[in-house]
């Protein structure tokens, strides 16, 4: 079937039109959605309000989005939220690669879900490099999020790398996994990363880079559908 180029700009109008319709009825409370990648609301993370924006208009890099802890004996830790209003300011690419992450877990995430049957659900993945010669161990159910009063722990680890169970890095290597926690964490507010007696920093210049993309998003989107009305 030939699309001609009138449909393909009224297509893409259409879309953003909707997206940015979404964003508004959002603006009037919070509803849970999916993680990325994900098809079906099952598992869903924190829920969403007014910090949701239009799809495909972000330009951040993973780390932008991401917090690193740094521990004594050369472990480097990095934590990043997959709550969507964070990774839809993610160029697309890579959105579409931590999406795809996620789907490659969709079985084992149900079933958490199943077993533990929490209203939603916070999924970060969370990746361990090694800078030191030798063997470096790590522990990753110590790993505790401090948001809103609370210390969350992580109700289950979905491994990503293989022998992440072994919880032990050569130097130079990375491992990987999904930690989920209880949808009460709120990324949008302070929080920080704890694991063993360190503690991380930086968040705040997080939620700071975010708040710019995010208003950035919105001008690139609200754009897009002044393009495509004049064509």
């Amino acid at each position: 079937m030939i699309v001609r180029r009138e449909d393909r700009a009224r297509t893409r109008m259409l879309g953003v039109r909707r997206a940015l319709a979404g964003t508004a009825v959002l603006l009037s409370g919070c509803a849970s959605v999916p993680a990325p990648g994900s098809t079906d609301a099952s598992p869903q993370i924190v829920s969403q309000s007014a910090t949701q924006v239009p799809a495909g208009f972000g330009t951040l890099r993973q780390d932008d989005i991401a917090i690193r802890l740094a521990l004594p004996g050369g472990l480097q830790v990095r934590a990043t939220p997959l709550n969507e209003s964070f990774t839809r300011l993610l160029s697309p690419d890579i959105n579409r690669a931590l999406g795809e992450l996620v789907a490659s877990k969709q079985v084992e995430l149900d079933q958490v879900k199943q077993r533990v049957r929490m209203p939603s659900y916070s999924i970060w993945v969370l990746d361990f490099f090694a800078q030191e010669q030798g063997e470096t161990r790590f522990s990753p159910l110590e790993i505790v999020i401090r948001n809103v009063g609370r210390d969350f722990r992580p109700i289950e680890v979905v491994a990503l790398s293989p022998g992440f169970g072994e919880y032990r890095l050569r130097q130079r290597d990375t491992k990987s996994a999904l930690f989920v926690f209880d949808g009460e964490v709120d990324e949008n507010q302070p929080l920080s990363i704890i694991m063993e007696t360190t503690e991380s920093s930086g968040w705040q210049a997080v939620l700071q880079r975010v708040e710019r993309e995010r208003a950035l998003v919105r001008s690139r989107a609200s754009s897009q559908v002044r393009r495509d009305t004049v064509r």
